[in-house]
């Protein structure tokens, strides 16, 4: 019994370890400008990932090429990175003023630029969490180009397997016919070292209108760039931009962000009045202030979250604007960012909005100038969190004007966690959050709890959750640790002690904002990554994403409007 506890301790240290490692590789590499990562510089990633091996990226360590990790990064970085030999992080440098056109990955916002047939820029501007989440999927990429180009080299002189060969053609050939398109498929089976149905499967997942072909396309890519780097070494390099060396830290787009929209605030003379911050996502609030007043003849004999469900569907664009048109004209103000950030913005003036038929009741005794603001801000991404709420909760300052200073009653968080118990959808109120990898926790009075949620036929759990450096890197030796250990941790996620952070030393050391001032955090299940098959790789929520959403969302607007 001891002895497997010790086994079982001593790989969790080591992965630990491997975590820490990543990271200062990471800032020493930025340091430096620029790093081959297959090279020697890019070593010490490599190894460190394979000892890892994270559960998002599943059979990374194995000789077979891991599918759903590479589905998973792919929907993160740009579309043709696989074709890139050069790839250069750079800060907001003024390429939306150019001809280059941004692409932007569809699961992850940031703008990135083609320059050339060899070479990808892509634009950080939300943090050094952006950062690592890049270089770590770039990483485990060129890990696995390098599995396909060692499986299918039979020569140092760059001779090649029949079954690349095939590939090569079926991928030069362009479109292609259903039996051509299955013929590369048993070809490329091979390559990977995966059947035939998980080719077919991975196939349909990539296609679209513009790339019928993307899979074949990709693993070509992927397999020539590493073939070209062990034959006639002909490196990849990643660089950093100086602008972004010299930006990083110093919150450039916090600073602009914030400003931009305390002006927007005071335009309309809501800066002196009760603010509640909330991050969430740019619908749940809209939708459960407005939906039942604009939809509610549509839905009135259904259940109450089917207004919710219909709205959520993608196909439903026209019942969506019908509520954001409504939503502008009482009350709402929508703010686009151009600040870089990336995090757009919604304000609601509760003085201007119609309650009578909402699922709120607040007090319509109130002085409209005492009636709550309520500020919602999409999702940060990391350590992002700190420098858009530090910022905001700042005293606004104009040339010549006296500072002022931010009326903030509340702050609520809400999103998606990885859970360590319970599945998809489940619940978790913490009590406190532990950063990855130092000693800072963060302990806080709730102002949410599991009996807020009774009765709502999902498990909700109550305890710590961990805030990591980046959700790729975490493995199951890390996380049983935590689970099962005194910290009592329910989760993980990206944010919470950046807000905390910012929160803290705004209301306690500054003093800009109430001592007091009430803090809500709820997350809702995204994946669970101590069980096989149900990370963050297997796919979204879907439709079971809605009712854990709007839950919280209802929770939060109950406890600030009644």
């Amino acid at each position: 019994m001891t002895t497997t506890s010790t086994i079982k301790q001593t790989r969790a240290q080591e992965s630990t370890a491997a975590i820490e490692r990543l990271y200062i590789t990471m800032r020493h590499l930025f340091n430096r400008g620029f790093y081959k990562p297959m090279g020697i510089s890019g070593e010490t990633l490599r190894e460190s990932l394979l000892l890892l091996r994270p559960e998002i990226y599943g059979t990374i360590a194995d000789e077979k090429a891991e599918i759903n990790g590479l589905i998973y990064i792919l929907e993160r970085l740009p579309d043709g990175i696989e074709e890139c030999r050069f790839i250069n992080l750079t800060s907001n440098e003024g390429y939306d003023k150019s001809h280059f056109e941004p692409i932007i990955p569809p699961k992850r916002r940031r703008n990135c630029y083609r320059i050339d047939d060899e070479q990808m820029n892509i634009e950080i501007t939300r943090g050094r969490s952006d950062i690592y989440d890049i270089l770590t999927h770039l990483t485990f990429m060129f890990i696995e180009s390098h599995k396909i180009a060692n499986k299918v080299l039979v020569g140092e002189d760059g001779k090649t397997t029949r079954d690349w060969e095939k590939l090569e053609a079926a991928v030069q050939k362009g479109k292609l016919n259903q039996a051509e398109r299955e013929v590369a498929f048993m070809h490329l089976g091979n390559v990977l070292g995966r059947t035939f149905e998980e080719v077919l499967k991975a196939h349909n997942t990539f296609t679209t209108k513009k790339q019928p072909e993307r899979f074949l396309h990709v693993i070509y890519w992927m397999g020539k760039l590493a073939l070209d780097e062990i034959v006639h070494n002909n490196k990849r390099t990643i660089t950093f931009s100086s602008v972004l060396r010299e930006r990083l830290g110093h919150h450039i787009h916090g600073e602009v962000w914030a400003n931009n929209i305390k002006s927007v605030l005071k335009d309309h003379n809501l800066l002196h009045r009760p603010l509640h911050i909330i991050s969430a996502n740019m619908h749940s609030v809209m939708n459960s202030i407005y939906a039942h007043q604009v939809l509610g003849k549509e839905y009135k004999d259904k259940k109450s979250f089917d207004v919710f469900e219909a709205l959520s569907d993608p196909l439903n664009n026209q019942l969506r604007n019908k509520v954001k048109e409504f939503a502008l004209k009482n009350g709402m103000i929508s703010i686009d960012d151009t600040s870089g950030t990336n995090i757009d913005v919604q304000v609601f003036d509760t003085a201007k909005i119609d309650f009578s038929k909402s699922l709120f009741k607040p007090d319509t005794s109130m002085p409209d100038d005492e009636k709550p603001v309520l500020f919602v801000m999409d999702y940060a991404f990391g350590e992002q969190a700190y420098e858009t709420i530090d910022e905001f909760l700042k005293p606004f300052k104009e040339e010549d004007e006296e500072p002022v200073f931010m009326t903030v009653d509340s702050v609520s968080i809400m999103g998606k966690a990885g859970i360590l118990e319970g599945g998809k959808g489940d619940l978790m109120i913490p009590n406190a959050h532990i950063f990855e990898g130092t000693a800072d926790n963060y302990p806080f009075e709730n102002e949410l709890c599991a009996s807020d949620f009774e009765n709502c036929d999902l498990k909700v759990f109550e305890g710590s959750m961990i805030t990591v450096l980046g959700t790729s890197l975490q493995n199951k030796d890390v996380l049983k640790f935590f689970y099962e250990s005194t910290w009592n941790v329910i989760g993980l996620e990206m944010e919470g002690v950046h807000y905390q952070k910012a929160i803290q030393s705004a209301s306690k050391i500054r003093k800009s904002i109430r001592k007091d001032v009430k803090v809500r955090y709820a997350y809702y299940a995204s994946d669970n990554p101590l069980e096989t098959g149900s990370t963050l790789a297997s796919g979204g929520l879907g439709i079971t994403g809605v009712k854990p959403t709007y839950l919280i969302t209802i929770k939060i607007l109950e406890q600030i409007l009644n």
